[in-house]
């Protein structure tokens, strides 16, 4: 895991009229940020003494890689749960680690039979998402992030279960309290914004019920953000108490921004490590003045990436 930059943007800062900086999470080990929930969880249990039981997780591609990784490292196997269609750089990537493989559906399955296979007591289960050490590092980005800038106002993030934005606005939370700001959602100093996809708008839509509620999720390149929230998440709380808003970008946005990316930063990015970006370039950052957007992960099929440029 590395410290990862966070530079200023002038195609970004220009389209949203303000000053835009981007956290280029794709230059971490595994080519997303989910490394750092990954080693926090790992590393705890080795501290512990609680690395003699197996893992198992469920994962669209970036969690169980880093995982993987990280389970590697320690000498622990694990069990990762995909959906069968997961973009094949990541399923490749998942075994070249030595993580044993198993297919489902889609992502709702993953996460049903992983829980299931951590229920029967052969394994722990580590949630991509809704478990405190996931949670904890995938923080550090929002640290990082005001430790390098701590006058950003707007730290735009991706939300697929919700981990990353909920770490970030704890993150965020705790500068502000530091700062003697009130800390809370939109009474923030730094506002911490989310980014759904219309294909897969779980966290929306059950914020709007009250509670988690099961949604339709369609098509999208954005792979790391699609599935339906775990009913018992943890995050669905942090979101509602500290993030600022939640807004939702389309399909075209989101090919605009890998393409965008990829033109103007030099960077690759996957759907849903662009979908921060597809936010600003639809004019859903208005009235921030020092914006943070995570690109979040690299890890799209080259035949895909092919086809958006």
């Amino acid at each position: 895991m590395i410290r990862t930059p966070l530079r200023q943007s002038p195609w970004l800062s220009q389209a949203a009229a303000a000053d835009v900086y981007v956290k280029i999470e794709t230059l971490q080990p595994t080519f997303s940020y989910k490394i750092r929930g990954a080693w926090n969880t790992v590393l705890k249990r080795v501290e512990e003494g609680q690395d003699d039981r197996p893992l198992v997780t469920a994962s669209a591609g970036n969690h169980g890689r880093a995982l993987a990784h990280a389970a590697r490292f320690a000498g622990i196997r694990l069990t990762v749960y995909v959906p069968e269609t997961a973009p094949r750089t990541k399923i490749d990537a998942i075994a070249a680690l030595g993580a044993e493989l198993r297919f489902c559906r889609d992502y709702d399955e993953a996460e049903v039979r992983a829980k299931q296979h951590g229920a029967a007591g052969g394994a722990v289960f580590i949630s991509p998402y809704s478990h405190p050490d996931v949670i904890a590092g995938a923080g550090t980005v929002g640290l990082e992030i005001l430790e390098d800038q701590p006058d950003i106002d707007t730290i735009i993030v991706p939300i697929g279960g919700g981990g990353l934005v909920s770490g970030i606005a704890m993150a965020a939370a705790g500068a502000d309290t530091s700062r003697n700001a009130t800390a809370v959602g939109s009474d923030a100093r730094t506002r911490v914004v989310g980014v759904e996809v219309e294909a897969s708008s779980a966290l929306s839509q059950s914020i709007a019920a009250g509670r988690i509620v099961p949604v339709e999720v369609g098509p999208t390149i954005a792979d790391g953000l699609g599935g339906n929230l775990d009913p018992d998440s943890i995050t669905f709380d942090i979101i509602r108490r500290l993030v600022s808003r939640i807004v939702l970008v389309s399909e075209a946005r989101l090919k605009e921004a890998v393409a965008g990316i990829a033109r103007e930063e030099r960077l690759i990015v996957e759907g849903a490590g662009a979908a921060a970006t597809a936010a600003v370039l639809d004019g859903q950052a208005a009235g921030a003045q020092r914006i943070a957007v995570i690109l979040s992960g690299a890890n799209i099929d080259i035949e895909k990436l092919k086809g958006l440029l």
